[in-house]
C-alpha cells in the first residue's frame, strides 16, 4: 500500500506546489479520443499536479522590460524540462511501492489528430494521422483535456477564460497529470465559481479579443455542470506571441499587418517572416511561439482580481500592480 500523504510530501519534495487525487470514473462521458482510461484502463486514480509560476516570472513584462524569463522559466522550461523531471521522480516513487505510474506531460500529443483544436486553428486537417490498433480502441495519440483532468484529479476549476484556476495560485500554475492502479485517498472536490466570479476581466483585457464576454460552452465533467468561453484559439495564439502592436515592443515600427487579417487566422510564418516579418528575430531564440503578452487578461488581470479578493493562499506583502500600465502607440 502507498500512505497517500506520504505520495504527497515526496511529490512536493520533487517541486510539485500542489497535489490532488481523484478518481478515475470522472472521465464518465468522455470522448473515446480523449478519454484517459483508454490509456491505462486498469488506473484508479488520476493525480494532478500543479506548479506554480512565479509571480516575478510576470514582473518584467508589467513592468514592460524584461520579457524572456515567462517564456523559458514559466512556459517551455517547465513543459519540456522542469516538470518531466519531477514527473519521473514521482512515477518511480509509486513504481518502487509496487504499483504502475503514466506520466501525462503538458506537450502535445506525439500525433496531432483532427480531434485537437489545431487544425481548426490552421484551417485545415491532413488526410491520415495515425489508425487504432484494434476496433475497440481510440487512435494513438489519445489526447487528454488537461483542463477536464484538473477537474477529475479534484485540481482545480475552469475560469471563465478556460484557464485552470487552483485555490492556491489561481491562473499561475501549469499542470502534469499521474494515472495509477494503486488506491489512494481521494481529495474534495472543487466547485465552479469556487474562485472564477465571473467578472469577464480576462476578456476585457485579452490583447486580442480572444475571450469573448457572452460566448459560452457548457460541459458536464465528473458531475459537475461548468460553463467557459467559447476561446478563439486563433486570436489567443496570435495575441499570446504579441500580436497586439500596443503590447509588444519587439514589433518593428516600419513593419504594418491588418489587425483583423493578423488575429483572426493564425499567421506564425508570416508573424516571424526572417524578411517581412515584424518580430523576425523572436523565433531564432524560442522553441515556439514567444510568450510576449504574458496573459494580460487570462493571467494577469485575473490574478489581480483574486488577490483583491483574498482568495488565493499563497499571500504576497506588495499588491501585484503598482503602477500604470504601459501601451504603446
Amino acid at each position: 500500500m502507498i500512505d497517500t500523504k506520504q505520495l504527497k510530501k515526496y511529490a512536493r519534495t520533487c517541486g510539485a506546489d500542489v497535489v490532488r487525487i481523484g478518481s478515475m470514473a470522472g472521465w464518465d462521458g468522455a470522448p473515446k479520443q480523449n478519454d484517459a482510461r483508454y490509456i491505462f484502463p486498469d488506473a484508479k486514480c488520476i493525480i494532478g499536479l500543479a506548479f506554480r509560476i512565479p509571480r516575478g516570472y510576470l514582473r518584467g513584462i508589467e513592468e514592460g522590460t524584461f520579457f524572456s524569463v515567462y517564456e523559458f522559466m514559466g512556459y517551455s522550461g517547465m513543459n519540456l524540462t522542469y516538470m518531466p523531471v519531477a514527473l519521473r521522480e514521482i512515477v518511480c516513487y509509486i513504481e518502487d511501492h509496487g504499483y504502475e505510474a503514466v506520466p501525462i506531460p503538458n506537450w502535445d500529443s506525439l500525433s496531432a489528430q483532427e480531434h485537437t483544436d489545431y487544425p481548426k486553428m490552421f484551417g485545415k486537417t491532413r488526410g491520415f494521422y495515425s489508425r487504432a490498433v484494434s476496433p475497440d480502441k481510440p487512435r494513438p495519440d489519445v489526447s487528454i483535456s488537461y483542463r477536464a483532468a484538473a477537474v477529475i484529479s479534484n485540481l482545480g476549476e475552469i475560469g471563465w477564460s478556460k484557464m485552470v484556476l487552483t485555490p492556491e495560485f489561481g491562473p499561475r500554475q501549469r499542470v502534469v497529470f499521474i494515472l495509477t492502479d494503486a488506491s489512494l485517498d481521494l481529495d474534495e472536490p472543487i466547485s465552479p465559481g469556487t474562485l472564477c466570479d465571473r467578472c469577464r476581466l480576462c476578456a476585457k483585457n485579452c490583447t486580442g479579443q480572444a475571450i469573448p464576454l457572452k460566448d459560452g460552452v457548457k460541459e458536464r465533467i465528473a458531475g459537475l455542470e461548468i460553463e467557459h468561453c467559447n476561446l478563439n484559439l486563433a486570436r489567443c495564439s496570435n495575441a499570446y506571441s504579441g500580436g497586439n502592436r500596443k503590447y509588444n515592443p519587439f514589433w518593428r515600427p516600419d513593419v504594418k499587418l491588418k489587425e483583423k487579417d493578423f488575429m483572426n487566422e493564425y499567421v506564425s510564418k508570416k508573424y516571424f517572416d526572417r524578411k517581412k516579418g515584424p518580430c523576425p528575430h523572436l523565433m531564432s531564440c524560442c522553441r515556439n511561439n514567444p510568450a510576449i503578452e504574458g496573459g494580460r487578461g487570462c493571467v494577469r488581470a485575473c490574478m489581480i482580481h483574486l488577490e483583491e479578493q483574498g482568495k488565493l493562499k499563497n499571500k504576497f506583502a506588495h499588491p501585484f500592480r503598482r503602477r500604470k500600465e504601459w501601451t504603446l502607440d
